[in-house]
């Protein structure tokens, strides 16, 4: 058995994301995401295919994603509200950091498993800048979920797909606890 880590589980039950509206300045330099984005990378990952990538933005490129989302939003006829909410999450922001998911040719590992991998990526990243003192949240919407946009504004290759946009920065105020999953309720024991 593994020597336990009090500390660290302590941190795992009682982590939160930092809601991406209430972050700010100052966000994590260079040299300070560096061991946040190794940590990261430290994630299951089948056959050692790394099938997702980073591409960190920072705040005039997200101001420029925006924009970029407003004329997407505008051009495939979504409704104000919905064009607004996706443009705020990219100009409001100064620092996130897109893990694109990128799929390997591979007879054995199943492109499923490359797919949960990238998840696992996200999540990581979140627990690496909250554990690094920094608020983050994960977030998707339409807009990366938009092959044309992705293509055009975020520089993905044919088949590249965005996991999640995680947002780094200085949280401005602690969101409150929310209901947590009944283990019991979602857990079912087969000991035979």
């Amino acid at each position: 058995m593994l020597k336990a880590n009090p500390a660290a589980m302590d941190f795992l039950l009682t982590r939160r994301s930092r809601p991406a509206k209430t972050l700010t300045m100052p966000v994590p330099t260079h040299d300070q995401l560096i061991p946040i984005l190794t940590a990261a990378a430290r994630t299951p990952d089948h056959g050692k295919l790394e099938p997702w990538r980073f591409v960190v933005f920072e705040h005039d490129a997200l101001k420029r994603l925006g924009d970029a989302v407003a004329d997407r939003g505008r051009e495939i006829g979504l409704e104000a509200d919905a064009v607004a909410k996706s443009v705020s999450q990219f100009s409001n922001a100064d620092l996130a950091v897109a893990v694109i998911f990128c799929p390997r040719d591979s007879q054995k590992i199943p492109q499923i498993e490359q797919m949960l991998s990238s998840g696992a990526v996200c999540l990581s990243l979140v627990n690496a800048a909250l554990a690094s003192g920094w608020g983050a949240n994960w977030l998707t919407g339409w807009a990366v979920h938009d092959q044309q946009f992705c293509e055009s504004a975020l520089g993905l290759a044919e088949g590249e797909v965005v996991a999640g946009m995680i947002h780094v920065g200085t949280e401005t105020s602690a969101p409150p606890e929310r209901p947590r999953p009944d283990i019991y309720a979602i857990t079912t024991w087969i000991s035979e």
